[in-house]
C-alpha cells in the first residue's frame, strides 16, 4: 500500500508492505502514479532488468527510484510494475512497462528529482515502512 503526503514544492511517498522486496516495487509504482495521472493506462508491454548495488536500504531505494525516473526522462519509459529480488549486493529488478504515449498517458506532475530529505526504509512491527520525497 502506498499513499502521498504534501510538502511545499515536493510530494512525499509513504509505503508500507509486509516484505522488503515489495516496498521497493510499490515505491516505484507510486513514483509513476505521481508522473502519470492515470497509471492504470500503463501496460506491461516491455521488460527491463536493473541491478542496483548497495547495502544501505534507504540509499538503495533512492538509487532504484532515480534509475526508474532516469528511464522516463531519457527514454520516455513508464513503469507498470516491478519484481524485486534482494541479494547480498543490492537489488535485482525485473520491470515491466511501456513507452510514453501522450494520447494514452496523461501526465500529472513533473518529477524533477528524488531527494534524500526524509528518506527512510525501516522494519516496523510485522512489515516495512519507507518514505521518500520527490521534488516536483
Amino acid at each position: 500500500m502506498y499513499e502521498f503526503f504534501d510538502r511545499t514544492a515536493d510530494l512525499g511517498i509513504h509505503v508500507e508492505t509486509a516484505r522488503l522486496e515489495d516496498l521497493y516495487a510499490e515505491a516505484a509504482e507510486a513514483l509513476f502514479a505521481v508522473i502519470c495521472d492515470e497509471p492504470e493506462t500503463i501496460k506491461p508491454r516491455e521488460s527491463r532488468r536493473y541491478q542496483i548495488t548497495g547495502v544501505d536500504r534507504a540509499l538503495v531505494l533512492f538509487d532504484w527510484l532515480r534509475t526508474a525516473l532516469l528511464a522516463f526522462e531519457t527514454e520516455g519509459w513508464l513503469l507498470h510494475h516491478a519484481d524485486v529480488t534482494i541479494g547480498d549486493e543490492g537489488l535485482t529488478v525485473a520491470a515491466w512497462g511501456e513507452p510514453f504515449d501522450p494520447d494514452r498517458h496523461p501526465l500529472c506532475h513533473e518529477v524533477k528529482a528524488i531527494t534524500y530529505h526524509g528518506l527512510r526504509v525501516e522494519h516496523e512491527g510485522n512489515g516495512w515502512v519507507g518514505e521518500v520525497i520527490v521534488d516536483i
